[in-house]
C-alpha cells in the first residue's frame, strides 16, 4: 500500500476495504473457465483513501471485467495441473516421479 503521506490507520483501512472488494468483487469474477492461475495486483491511487466504498466497489468491478475481457482475448494459461496426493505405497520421503536423488 502506497503511503502517500497517509498515515498508518489509514493505509490499513485502505488495504481492508481493497481486500473485501478482491474476495467480493474481483475474485469471483476471475475464476471462470480459463481465467485461473494468474496473479491480481490492485495499487491504489491518492484519491483512493477518500473514495466512498460504493466508487472503489465501482472501480474494482471495472477492474474486473477489463482483466477478463484482457485475459479471455490472450487465452489465459490453465494454471498448475492439479496435485495428485502419495499413494498409500509410495515411501514418506520418496522423491516426486521424474526426479532422481542426488
Amino acid at each position: 500500500m502506497p503511503k502517500h503521506k497517509r498515515s498508518g490507520v489509514e493505509r490499513n483501512q485502505l488495504k481492508r476495504r481493497l481486500k473485501e472488494l478482491a474476495r467480493l468483487r474481483l475474485l469471483p469474477a476471475l475464476s471462470g473457465p480459463g481465467l485461473a492461475g494468474g496473479v491480481v495486483l490492485l495499487r491504489a491511487r491518492p484519491e483512493a483513501y477518500g473514495a466512498a466504498f460504493a466508487a472503489l466497489a465501482r472501480d474494482v468491478e471495472r477492474a474486473a471485467r477489463d482483466a477478463a475481457r484482457w485475459l479471455r482475448s490472450v487465452g489465459a494459461p490453465a494454471g498448475p495441473p492439479p496435485r495428485t496426493p502419495p499413494s498409500p505405497a509410495d515411501p514418506p520421503n520418496a522423491p516426486p516421479p521424474g526426479i532422481t536423488p542426488a
